[in-house]
Order: C-alpha cells, then sequence, then structure tokens
C-alpha cells in the first residue's frame, strides 16, 4: 500500500536539450522531466536512443499552453546572437535570441523555478548591458534571481569549463550556489588506454613534429604523463593534467592527449559527466559537436540538489543576490574561483 502522504517528485521541462545532459543531472536529483524540446536532428536521435523518447522540435513553434505544466524550467538557452542596442525596448533587445522562447514559457506557465546555463562572456556582453536586460525580464517575471559563474574543475570533472547559472524562484527561498560537488575524477579516470584508441584519432607524423618543433620553441616540456595540449588562437601552446573547455566544432583540432592523439567521442562525453552506458548512436563527428554543446552534469546536479532544497524551505522577506549593476565593477563578483 502506499503512502498518501508520499512527496510528488519535482517535474522539470528539458530546453534546448542538446542530448539530455541537463535531464540526467535533474533526474539525479530526483527530478521528473515532463516535456523535451530540441531542434537539431542527431541531437534529436541520441536523446531518443538513451531516454526512450523523441523531444519535440523547434521551441518557437511550440505554443507556450501545449507545454505540460512543471515546477522547474531548465535550458541551456543559445546567446550567439546578442545584441542590445539600447534601454527602453522592452524585449525587442533580445527578441533575436531563443530567450525570448524562455520568457514567454516562463510568463505562461509560471513554474516555481528555473534554472538557465550559459557562456561566462554573456555577463560582460555589450558592457554588461545584455546580461542586465535580461535579468530585468526575468524580475519582472516576478522571479527572485541569482547567479554565479561556476567551473566543472570544481565539481569533479577534470575540465575547465566556466559558465554563468541563472537560477530564479517565484518565492523567495533562501539559495546559494553549491562550490564543489561531485566524484573527483582525474584525466587517468577519464582517458582510454592508447593501445585501445582506433589509429584515426592519433596525429599524423606531419602534425606531432609540428607540434614538437612548436614545444621546443616556446621551450615546453611534457613531465608528465597523461596531460592535454591546449593550442590558443595565438599559437601559444598550455599543457594541462585537465581539458580545456570542449568546443562544438574545434575541439578535436586544439586539443591533443599527450602531444600524441585527439581526444575521442567517449572521453569527450566522459569529460562532461557522461557516464559510459550513455550510447553513441551517430557519427563521431555529431558527437563531438554535441559533447562540446553539452553542460557539465555534476556541476548541474550540484545547482539542481541545492533548488530542491530551497524550494522546501521557508522564503525569506528580503532579496539576497548582490546588485551587480549599481557599480560596473561588480560584474567579478560573481565569478567562482
Amino acid at each position: 500500500m502506499k503512502n498518501k502522504f508520499t512527496q510528488k517528485p519535482i517535474t522539470f521541462i528539458d530546453l534546448f536539450a542538446g542530448i539530455g545532459g541537463i535531464r540526467i543531472a535533474f533526474e539525479r536529483a530526483g527530478g521528473e522531466c515532463v516535456f523535451t524540446s530540441e531542434w537539431d536532428e542527431p541531437c534529436k536521435i541520441m536523446y531518443e536512443a538513451n531516454f526512450g523518447e523523441m523531444p519535440y522540435g523547434d521551441i518557437t513553434k511550440v505554443a507556450a499552453q501545449d507545454i505540460p505544466d512543471h515546477d522547474i524550467l531548465t535550458g541551456g538557452f543559445p546567446c550567439q546572437s546578442f545584441s542590445i542596442i539600447g534601454h527602453g525596448k522592452g524585449f525587442a533587445d533580445t527578441r533575436g535570441t531563443l530567450f525570448f522562447d524562455v520568457e514567454r514559457i516562463l510568463k505562461e506557465k509560471q513554474p516555481r523555478a528555473f534554472l538557465l546555463e550559459n557562456v561566462k562572456q554573456l555577463v560582460s556582453h555589450d558592457k554588461g548591458r545584455t546580461f542586465k536586460v535580461i535579468l530585468e525580464k526575468l524580475e519582472d517575471l516576478g522571479y527572485f534571481v541569482h547567479y554565479k559563474v561556476l567551473n566543472g574543475l570544481d565539481f569533479g570533472v577534470p575540465q575547465k569549463r566556466e559558465r554563468i547559472m541563472i537560477v530564479g524562484f517565484k518565492e523567495n527561498h533562501p539559495f546559494e550556489f553549491p562550490k564543489n560537488g561531485g566524484e573527483t575524477k582525474t584525466l587517468a579516470d577519464i582517458l582510454e588506454p592508447d593501445n585501445k584508441i582506433d589509429k584515426k584519432h592519433f596525429l599524423s607524423d606531419y602534425f606531432r613534429d609540428k607540434l614538437a618543433r612548436r614545444l621546443k620553441e616556446q621551450n615546453k616540456k611534457l613531465t608528465s604523463r597523461p596531460v592535454v595540449l591546449h593550442e590558443n588562437k595565438g599559437g601559444n601552446i598550455g599543457i594541462h593534467q585537465y581539458s580545456c573547455a570542449l568546443r562544438a566544432n574545434g575541439s578535436y583540432n586544439y586539443l591533443t592527449v599527450n602531444g600524441e592523439r585527439r581526444l575521442t567521442p567517449r572521453e569527450m562525453l566522459r569529460l562532461q559527466g557522461f557516464p559510459d552506458t550513455f550510447k553513441m548512436v551517430v557519427p563521431d563527428t555529431q558527437v563531438r559537436k554535441q559533447a562540446g554543446n553539452s553542460v557539465v552534469i555534476p556541476k548541474i546536479e550540484a545547482v539542481a540538489r541545492a533548488m530542491i532544497q530551497a524550494m522546501k524551505m521557508r522564503p525569506q522577506s528580503k532579496p539576497s543576490q548582490v546588485d551587480l549593476f549599481d557599480d560596473e565593477e561588480k560584474i567579478e563578483k560573481i565569478y567562482a574561483h
């Protein structure tokens, strides 16, 4: 006989879902997904293979009233086209982005909370004006908003991936972002043995020799293994015991393991915290792109747990988030180090 007092699980929707990193995190935290949206076909194929359901397509074509009721809206909304011209135009300032769809769904469905994830550059874009408009829109919808840049390195994965986390509650629940979390893994835990790697992932003699020459020119040596070499746009090569942030289209070319090979798709998924049971059913080129666009799952899970715990607590009388914009220098205060 079921206990009639058993609490219902927190429900959430998964917007701009990619291959489901945020869903995994929230399900681990005890949440139940009731709606998913993703427009990219290879991502939808991966999502269906791993979750047993096909996401709805383009969110811009989904009526907000057709989305199921939910407790938490989640999404890593794209922001490539942010261009703030000025104040006073309301949402016309960000209509060129999919943030507009986040706003209309929040307005229609009024969930208890939301979690949005984005690149950290969003904070300083257009001298902070872009981010200010976003915060104002969220607050105008009646949400108490919290925000902070968190690094994947602090949440168990060997990947330096800094992202802005924006959390909002309909009631002013006491909330603090977690400082760390997740089981700590090293590169040695992530990387596969070279003798089990397909030869296609190894550098050609030409590129390996070219990399060796650049290291010599920069007076750099590999003193330990395993390491990941990161070559930036200026040609400077960094040697790290972690991976720099994966990118949707560039990770395969600018990150190398011990200067000898590139990361495999499975290794890239591991760097984001995906389990090895996660199925890869599309070509490697697509998996690399998907991994680069995804999220650090243990970091999202830590935030999800903090959110759900906060929602169980009595609301506060006053906002707890520092006002970022009464002084431009305060922008730096949201970065977690």
